[in-house]
């Protein structure tokens, strides 16, 4: 697997600056951007892997976490999908690397998300299938989406 600008690690392989950044890229985005105070720290970041790109100063401009699905054997579940820099590729990419993680590193059979209603095209670029009515996640509309990675070649 090979993405050179993206870095793939675990919780406790995390430095302090990365652990920063990260976080800091999700409230940006997820609590000021969307307006939308809320948990983000719930205890699943350690026991994630963190796919992340960095700039050139440190910052995160796009980032997700990939851990295993509590309730679902052989499952693997992406969430806290970031991006900070628009139109340019980033959210694609960084989503793209999570799902061939998952498949090649966690060999796991498929790969859940709850989606943004918003993002439901984003993720269905990456196969990605809606399978659950509109939720409320936090006051914003939600689906439930499985990428079935045994129907990919």
């Amino acid at each position: 697997m090979s993405f050179p600008d993206i870095i793939i690690k675990h919780f406790n392989e995390l430095t302090n600056d990365e652990l920063y950044e990260i976080l800091r890229a999700r409230e940006a985005v997820f609590v000021v951007e969307q307006n939308c105070p809320y948990f983000d720290i719930d205890g699943k970041d350690k026991y994630s892997y963190h796919i992340f790109i960095k700039r050139d100063d440190g910052s995160v401009a796009a980032c997700l976490r990939v851990f295993m699905k509590e309730d679902e054997v052989n499952t693997a579940q992406i969430g806290r999908v970031v991006t900070t820099e628009r139109g340019c590729g980033l959210g694609g990419r960084i989503l793209h690397a999570g799902t061939v993680f998952a498949r090649e590193e966690l060999k796991v059979d498929g790969i859940y998300l709850e989606a943004q209603c918003y993002a439901i095209g984003y993720y269905a670029k990456e196969g990605f299938e809606v399978i659950s009515g509109e939720f409320l996640e936090d006051g914003i509309p939600h689906v439930k989406m499985f990428l079935e990675l045994n129907k990919l070649s």
